[in-house]
């Protein structure tokens, strides 16, 4: 049976109650819709992998330049998106002009949204109908916890209109039941459509419970660990996933919260959990990876960069140009004239508590070449490295120097706004 189509999903009982209002696209209403997901950030683009419909309450697109809201619209269309959905009312009194000319332009099925509807509603109907449509034929029919599990991860990730009940009685029907004390992370993984690799790292974890579901292009998931269980539970499920995870895939782990704290905390974990991938996959590392391992970060480890990256790179780019040409103009210059890594061994030296054993031993040299990189730094810069005024000032200015860099090669991609 083929695919339910954009058309189906506009028949659906908690769609029409919001009033859809078809503004372009109309040649385009029988192609197929994959998932259905929600996001009121202007970057969401960057989330999908072709197929979706895209639920937005238009937050992110009020006090942005029209240009930025065609950019868009652009690489929604670019990702092949099914469609956008923008809610009218609450936070856009109208639909943009622009975004409505840009997706007439790409042909990109655009609706406004006259009526709220929680986008909870129209997410477990519309997804619901999908998998409903994807299993029809079959000859094993799987359970509906994926389905809810998935839908449930989805708003929660995007902080839908939820309630604690409501998340509490969800929860329960996909079978998690984070215990008293338990404390909850959220994890991102790139790479894979399985999760597999979330399925062993729990069992490495033992007595681990989790939500995990696999997204066009990522898995997420929401590990509960034992309150009992001591140590760090970042720094655990962090190695849990580099020794379960397959070579090549990327991992970002989120901050702990108690489970007893809320939805939104519970959303918290997981939106950093998502944002610290972005930053993985668009910022080259700051230190060398493991050769022949996944990638495995935290929201702890980037947390430099979630800052400096506040808002968005292309509302920075200026200040952070600004900062690494004040804090390292002479070193860049060298550099762009000698080949050489100066750069990112201060920033290794820098991260590592300016221990020459550690940092060598990262950068795989010896002891006294890293002597000899650091004299040159210091005669570059015409200061200590290890002065504890300055050690605020380099770091912040070697991570915005790979952050700017990394952006230049991958600006098609683009980066989210950190939440």
């Amino acid at each position: 049976m083929p695919a339910l189509t954009l058309r189906e999903v506009l028949a659906l009982d908690p769609v029409r109650a919001s009033e859809p209002e078809l503004l372009a696209g109309e040649a385009a209403l029988d192609r197929p819709v994959r998932w259905v997901h929600s996001s009121e950030v202007y970057e969401g683009a960057n989330f999908l992998d072709g197929g979706e419909l895209l639920l937005t309450n238009g937050f992110g697109l009020t006090d942005t330049a029209a240009e930025i809201r065609r950019r868009y619209v652009r690489e929604l269309a670019a990702r092949g998106a099914s469609g956008l959905a923008v809610e009218i009312g609450r936070s856009l009194p109208t639909m943009p002009p622009e975004v409505t000319d840009e997706a007439r332009r790409l042909g990109l099925p655009l609706l406004a949204l006259h009526r709220v509807v929680p986008f909870v509603r129209i997410t477990e109907a519309a997804n619901r109908a999908i998998v409903a449509r994807g299993l029809s034929g079959r000859s094993v029919v799987r359970p509906w916890g994926d389905d809810h599990t998935a839908a449930l991860l989805a708003d929660l990730a995007d902080r839908a209109a939820l309630n604690q009940p409501e998340v509490e009685a969800r929860s329960a029907l996909a079978g998690f039941h984070p215990g008293p004390g338990a404390r909850l992370i959220g994890v991102s993984v790139h790479g894979t459509r399985e999760v597999s690799s979330v399925d062993r790292a729990v069992r490495l974890l033992g007595g681990a419970s989790v939500l995990r579901a696999a997204f066009p292009g990522d898995v997420l998931a929401l590990l509960a660990l034992p309150g009992a269980v001591a140590g760090d539970p970042v720094r655990a499920v962090q190695e849990a996933f580099r020794t379960a995870a397959e070579p090549g895939l990327t991992v970002a782990v989120g901050h702990v919260v108690d489970a007893g704290s809320g939805w939104l905390r519970w959303s918290d974990t997981l939106r950093a959990a998502r944002t610290t991938l972005e930053l993985a996959l668009t910022v080259p590392a700051a230190e060398p990876a493991v050769p022949g391992g996944p990638l495995v970060t935290s929201a702890r480890a980037l947390a430099l960069e979630r800052e400096l990256t506040r808002g968005g790179v292309d509302a920075n780019r200026d200040r952070l140009a600004r900062l690494v040409q004040h804090a390292l103009g002479p070193l860049l210059a060298w550099e762009a004239a000698h080949p050489s890594d100066l750069v990112r061994t201060l920033e290794v030296h820098l991260r590592h508590g300016c221990s020459p054993t550690r940092t060598a031993a990262l950068l795989h040299i010896g002891r006294q070449s890293l002597y000899q990189r650091l004299e040159r730094i210091e005669s570059l810069l015409g200061l200590e490295i290890d002065d504890p005024d300055l050690l605020g000032e380099l770091l912040a200015a070697v991570c915005a120097h790979r952050v700017v860099r990394g952006m230049g090669a991958a600006q098609v991609r683009g980066l989210r706004t950190v939440a």
